[in-house]
């Protein structure tokens, strides 16, 4: 037990206790031919637990031209090259054709790249039948402390 407390503190120290502001989005959708928002304005928070972890919520105008909100946990275990590689566990609402607009759970592999106070996140959103637009997305992210 007491190797696993110093595991967690060893894990915390460095990127821990961060907190950034974020950006919506800008999405290219995988259906171009959809006429879907690309362009997904908004803002949000991370904050960095550790360098592997980070919780993170916000708001903002989505594909369907909606607003949504979001809250969840990025994951993000491996490093290549600078570049944090995982996935984000969130839940979303404000998709119209997605339990009517409700909240639903969303797994989505993320990347982000971090530089002083300037990070991005980029995600790989899943197409989940007609109810979800699939496509890759973009959001900037400025570390605040």
């Amino acid at each position: 037990m007491l190797s696993g407390l110093a595991q967690a503190q060893d894990g915390a120290a460095g990127g821990s206790n961060e907190l950034w502001l974020s950006t919506g989005f800008a999405t290219y959708h995988f259906d171009s031919k959809k006429n879907l928002n690309d362009s997904n304005p908004g803002v949000g928070i991370e904050y960095h637990i550790n360098d592997e972890m980070a919780v993170t919520a916000g708001r903002f105008y989505n594909s369907d031209r909606q607003h949504s909100r979001y809250a969840g946990l990025f994951y993000q275990p491996w490093t290549v090259g600078g570049v944090k590689l995982g996935a984000v566990l969130a839940a979303f609402d404000g998709y119209p054709y997605m339990r009517g607009g409700g909240w639903f759970p969303a797994l989505i592999p993320a990347a982000t790249w971090e530089y002083g106070r300037f990070g991005a996140n980029l995600a790989v959103i899943p197409t989940y039948k007609e109810r979800l637009h699939g496509g890759i997305s973009l959001q900037l992210n400025f570390k605040m402390f």
